[in-house]
C-alpha cells in the first residue's frame, strides 16, 4: 500500500515534470516569438545565431531536466534541476531584474519550486 506521504511526492514531483517539459515546448514553439523578446528586452537580439542557440540551450536544458525527473527520481535528479533553476534564475535576475516585479512571477515562481526541489531531494533514498 502506498503511503499518503509518496503519493504527495509523486504528485509534486509531476507537476515539476509539467513545469519543465512545457517549458521546453513552449520555449521551442515561440522561439521566433516570446522566447526572442525576452532575450531581446535584455539586450541579446544579435547574432541570431547566438540567441537561436541561448534559446534552444535552454529548451534542450528544460526537456533534459524534465525526463529526468519523470524517468529517474532521485537526489541527483532534483540536485540538477535545482541547480539550472537556480543558475536561470541567477542569469534572469542579472539580465532583467525587473522580472521579480512581473505581476505573473515569472522569477517569484521559483521560489516555491526550490522548495519542493528541495523536499524531494531531503525524501529521497541517498
Amino acid at each position: 500500500m502506498t503511503r499518503p506521504a509518496d503519493e504527495t511526492d509523486r504528485l509534486l514531483r509531476y507537476s515539476l515534470v509539467a513545469v519543465w517539459l512545457f517549458t521546453a515546448v513552449a520555449s521551442f514553439v515561440e522561439l521566433n516569438g516570446q522566447s526572442r523578446e525576452v532575450l531581446a528586452a535584455a539586450g541579446i537580439a544579435s547574432p541570431q545565431w547566438l540567441v537561436q542557440g541561448l534559446i534552444v540551450g535552454g529548451a534542450a536544458a528544460d526537456l533534459a531536466v524534465g525526463i529526468a525527473l519523470w524517468r529517474w527520481p532521485g537526489r541527483a535528479s532534483y540536485a540538477a534541476a535545482l541547480a539550472l533553476m537556480l543558475a536561470m534564475t541567477v542569469v534572469a535576475t542579472v539580465l532583467q531584474p525587473g522580472l521579480w516585479l512581473h505581476p505573473l512571477g515569472p522569477l517569484l515562481k521559483n521560489i516555491p519550486i526550490a522548495a519542493l526541489l528541495w523536499h524531494l531531494y531531503r525524501r529521497a533514498a541517498p
